[in-house]
């Protein structure tokens, strides 16, 4: 089938070389307009963007794609069929239209679980123990349309978002090259979502990323691990963000909540049940860092409560 890919970041990745590599033709790429990134703010095109323009795919990056001579363009190129992975852009009715095949979305959750921006970080938090992707056509719902194909995935006990999802992208990439194969030999079928089971999950604030150490430590866990590497945890330390990686839930009770243990090797901040060690701290303008080093640095006093 002659194929559109809409993606953008580096999660979308993945599912462009497999489609590259399948017997399916891509003729064009769409994705969201370059961004300023770093601390010039220069104009940095985005990673599947930079993968296209280096197949020598042509690629479009429209603002909106309600944008007539946009939907021009792409009835030219006359797609059987527009791939979606994490584009992050809204796809009209009258774009949706364009294709006779529709527009397969990839969506890293057990649909009708998780619909929304932040599906793997979600899971996470929410101690989900099996997560997994589905293929489904896109409809003017927010992931709402019927489902093509579906794959499970274990969360792993340490698992961040960012492990699982790179695990789901890849895997994924799979899915949907099976998915479109299927479409293209009329061997396929959508069948819609059930109604119950349906959870949301919209993109994570930063204040969501924000650690209450009055909540239990697996609590603790899930969040940071969660909010791993985007937004990244935090706390405050001394009346200054303090940035916390992924934690280990300890065994000891006797640190109240907030209150910090450090000796040679490790530091402890206690919680509402057992206390957690923190690994790698990232203090205010500073590169990340072992939590010891920072530990030693700082000089923590028996007063020092963390969260304020």
């Amino acid at each position: 089938m002659r194929l559109v890919f809409a993606g953008t970041p580096a999660v979308a990745l993945p599912s462009l070389e497999a489609l590259l590599g399948s017997s399916h033709d891509v003729v064009a790429v769409i994705t969201r307009p370059d961004a300023r990134a770093g601390r010039g703010r220069t104009l940095v095109p985005s990673p599947v963007r930079a993968r296209a323009e280096g197949a020598g795919l042509p690629v479009l990056t429209p603002r909106s794609l309600r944008d007539p001579e946009v939907l021009e363009r792409l009835r030219e190129l006359a797609p059987d069929c527009c791939p979606v992975v994490a584009y992050g852009g809204l796809v009209p009715p009258t774009a949706l239209a364009v294709p006779p095949r529709g527009w397969v979305n990839l969506h890293f959750s057990v649909l009708p679980a998780w619909r929304g921006a932040a599906p793997v970080q979600r899971a996470v938090m929410a101690g989900d123990e099996i997560t997994g992707a589905t293929t489904f056509l896109l409809e003017e719902g927010l992931d709402t349309g019927p489902v093509l194909g579906r794959m499970t995935e274990a969360v792993r006990p340490t698992d961040t978002a960012g492990d699982l999802l790179d695990r789901l992208a890849v895997a994924g990439s799979g899915l949907l090259v099976e998915t479109l194969d299927a479409i293209e030999a009329d061997a396929i079928q959508a069948v819609p979502q059930r109604p119950d089971g349906v959870s949301h999950a919209p993109k994570l604030t930063v204040e969501e990323a924000r650690i209450s150490w009055a909540a239990p430590g697996f609590a603790i866990d899930r969040q940071v691990r969660g909010c791993t590497p985007d937004p990244g945890a935090w706390t405050t330390f001394r009346g200054e963000r303090l940035g916390i990686g992924p934690v280990t839930v300890d065994s000891r009770p006797d640190l109240g909540p907030g209150e910090v243990e450090a000796g040679k090797r490790e530091v402890v901040v206690g919680t509402a049940t057992t206390a957690v060690r923190l690994w790698t701290v990232r203090p205010q303008g500073k590169r990340e860092m072992a939590a010891a080093d920072w530990a030693r640095g700082v000089r923590i006093t028996d007063e020092d409560v963390m969260g304020q």
